[in-house]
């Protein structure tokens, strides 16, 4: 009787380890290794990987993954051309034991190669009101929209940008931090920083039609588009894409050079492919492929504030270079700063 019960236990015990291992999660069984133990890497590397098996199941097969698209092996190599760069997800899916489960490995993924330096030639300066807290700036035509911020003066106004005159503005609600705008298809979307709320306008009449809410985004920062869709950033890495009907954040790229994952985004501006964007606080501005998130150029403006008038209320830290709009007649951009008292029409050409 004494043997039967020892049979018994060890029976049980048996049983009970088989269904723990039936129950193991699939991190429990594998796990992806790149080459050299990377998680970091650029685009276009390629690398030896393989799965580590941690509980010595038969694979029959394996298949790798990057948002959703197969990187397809070159022997035990995986070759890193993906469309959008930044933090990711290497997914695994692997079949054993007629199961097929899914693990994954947190990489980065950067650009190819570190940005090209780029400076500027003034082609001319025009009048701009140094009460103006710039936050977005836009050409429709020849005629200069702009935002701005501060709670109780943000507002939005047209402006012909020769001689400085107002021609148009409406003022936001005190409430309301303004931030980044766009026009697209005779409407003007502006955001506002803390509060999760933009606006919509009529361009010719300045009368807001409608609200919009962020979605997953942080804050509002800056705003631009491409004919098609709007892009938002919002102080983080992410420059998210919005549909102009919806509002809804749809995508985003992030933004990366070859050593970094880069953040503080703000006032941008579309052209050509290319994303032009302050960056907060400083006096540059990155141009950023719109679909990989690679910056593939930073514009020093060093100098360029020291050809403005400083008020007695002046700031370093506050009145930065931010604004920046293309005129795409006369093929020049156009920047100004927070409170800055000029606009300066510039041509941007390689160091």
């Amino acid at each position: 009787m004494h043997h039967l019960k020892i049979l018994y236990v060890l029976c049980f015990l048996a049983f009970v380890a088989s269904c723990g291992s039936g129950n193991q999660k699939p991190s429990e069984l594998f796990d992806i290794t790149l080459e050299g133990n990377k998680t970091t890497l650029q685009h276009g590397d390629k690398l030896g990987v393989s799965i580590k098996n941690l509980s010595d199941k038969e694979i029959q097969n394996v298949t790798y993954k990057i948002d959703g698209t197969t990187l397809e092996p070159d022997g035990n190599k995986l070759q890193f051309n993906i469309q959008k760069l930044g933090n990711k997800k290497l997914t695994a899916s692997i079949t054993y034991d007629e199961k097929t489960v899914e693990i994954f490995k947190n990489i980065k993924v950067l650009a190819a190669k570190a940005p090209e330096i780029y400076t500027y030639t003034i082609i001319n300066e025009f009048p701009h009101d140094n009460r103006a807290y710039t936050q977005g700036l836009e050409f429709y035509n020849d005629t200069l929209y702009e935002g701005t911020g501060k709670r109780g003066r943000s507002f939005l106004r047209s402006v012909n940008y020769r001689t400085g005159e107002v021609l148009q503005q409406v003022d936001l609600d005190k409430a309301y931090f303004g931030e980044g705008i766009t026009i697209l298809k005779e409407k003007i979307y502006q955001l506002t920083w803390q509060s999760g709320i933009g606006f919509i306008y009529d361009r010719k009449e300045l009368k807001k039609l409608d609200n919009f809410q962020y979605g997953q985004s942080k804050e509002g920062w800056g705003l631009t588009n491409n004919g098609e869709k709007l892009f938002k950033s919002d102080g983080s890495e992410k420059i998210w894409t919005l549909d102009p009907e919806t509002l809804i954040e749809e995508d985003y790229i992030e933004i990366v050079t070859n050593s970094s994952i880069f953040n503080e985004t703000n006032e941008l501006e579309y052209v050509d492919g290319k994303i032009y964007a302050n960056v907060y606080g400083k006096a540059g501005v990155m141009i950023i492929d719109s679909y990989t998130g690679a910056i593939e150029g930073v514009v020093n403006f060093g100098g360029l504030s020291d050809k403005v008038t400083k008020t007695k209320n002046w700031v370093a830290t506050d009145n930065v270079l931010n604004g920046i709009a293309y005129h795409p007649q006369r093929k020049t951009f156009f920047v100004t700063g927070k409170e800055w008292d000029k606009l300066f029409e510039v041509q941007i050409h390689k160091k």
